[in-house]
């Protein structure tokens, strides 16, 4: 039978699909998986990677960062690395050459009772014309202070500078909701702060204080943009794509896969959407990675209705599919990695594995505590 599949793998990466032990319940009610669940069931597991409560970099970061070989050698699976700076900013256009990277970009920080707290950049609604309007003001203070920057896109700087050292940030995702005292960047080394980036983050936090944006965006209900984020610094390494297609929305992932020499793509709305990527922009042999992320915004804000209406059309969308082209013998093998916001978890499914009747893993056995 001729495959729909532009390759006979196909691996689905899944931010924050899966959510902590104490949310489960909560997030999974009343939800109906049979799909996934057999997927599950009969699947082999390839890795489980707990993570730690207080690591600034997210799982999934960390998964395309060491398929990709992103990682500086000898690397562990449980490493709190992922320098992913100077890829996204290949992604989105720039040249990283071989200097050091790290991405910036404008937030708001709420004043709490007694403590600050970011919140999710994606909530923020920032135009780029907005955005264009704080960047110019923000460029001079940043050049004058010898760092380089590079914008090639409004919201989503890149700045580079000795000065930075081997400051490590948190990612937006995994600071925001929270107090952010402990996620502000410090020396990786060291856990000092930067006195640099703090002077920096200052003369920009003034110079956008009564800003007409930020007035303007008050007068319409939207919160001020106060405030800017450093995180995923790093030198671009030499990498290599185990997949031969990439279908992503992520800087990130982009970014690698452009930097490994493999096509890439916005992912589809559906498994059957995957017929129109081309067999002959891809090497069949190995496989197609897909980036769906219906689950960041809901899972950050707690909005556990809106996360399960995402699952539930992802098990229409994705699941059902999938798993009767593995039956008909049109998809080979299908990876899935689901992350929460510490730990993930690797699974592999191929036809023969369905056969596999004896072997019962739940869904429930692959929450993270």
């Amino acid at each position: 039978m001729r495959s729909i599949m532009p390759a006979d793998r196909l691996h689905l990466l899944l931010p924050f699909a899966l959510p902590a032990a104490a949310d489960a319940s909560t997030a999974l009610h009343d939800i109906h998986s049979p799909a996934l669940d057999k997927l599950i069931a009969r699947a082999t597991l390839v890795e489980r990677v707990a993570g730690e409560d207080f690591q600034r970099t997210l799982p999934h970061e960390r998964w395309v960062a060491r398929q990709f070989g992103a990682l500086a050698d000898g690397a562990s699976a449980a490493a709190d690395e992922a320098p992913l700076a100077p890829y996204m900013l290949r992604a989105d256009g720039g040249e990283p050459g071989d200097a050091t990277w790290a991405c910036v970009q404008p937030v708001h920080v709420r004043i709490a009772h007694d403590h600050l707290v970011l919140i999710d950049p994606a909530s923020l609604e920032l135009s780029d014309a907005d955005a264009s309007a704080l960047l110019a003001v923000a460029r001079p203070l940043i050049e004058e202070l010898g760092v380089r920057i590079e914008a090639p896109r409004p919201a989503r700087w890149y700045l580079s500078s000795e000065n930075f050292g081997t400051l490590a940030g948190a990612s937006p995702l995994r600071a925001s909701g929270r107090n952010i005292e402990i996620w502000l960047p410090h020396e990786a080394h060291s856990g000092e702060r930067s006195r640099a980036w703090m002077k920096l983050q200052n003369e920009v936090q003034m110079a956008w204080f009564e800003h007409p944006v930020n007035e303007a965006r008050e007068a319409r209900g939207l919160p001020a943009v106060n405030s800017i984020w450093f995180h995923a610094q790093g030198v671009a390494r030499p990498v290599r794509s185990p997949f031969g297609t990439v279908l992503s929305d992520a800087a990130a992932t982009r970014g690698l896969a452009l930097s490994a020499g493999v096509p890439i793509g916005a992912p589809p709305a559906s498994f059957g959407g995957l017929a129109a990527v081309r067999r002959d922009a891809t090497n069949g042999a190995a496989g197609t990675l897909v980036e769906l992320d219906p689950f960041s915004a809901p899972y950050i804000e707690q909005d556990w209705a809106r996360w399960n209406d995402a699952f539930a059309a992802l098990q229409i969308d994705w699941f059902e599919p999938a798993l009767a082209a593995l039956q008909a013998g049109e998809l080979a093998e299908l990876g899935l990695t689901l992350c929460g916001d510490t730990g993930s978890v690797t699974l592999n499914i191929t036809r023969g594995d369905l056969r596999k009747f004896w072997r019962r893993r739940v869904l429930a056995s692959l929450f993270i505590e």
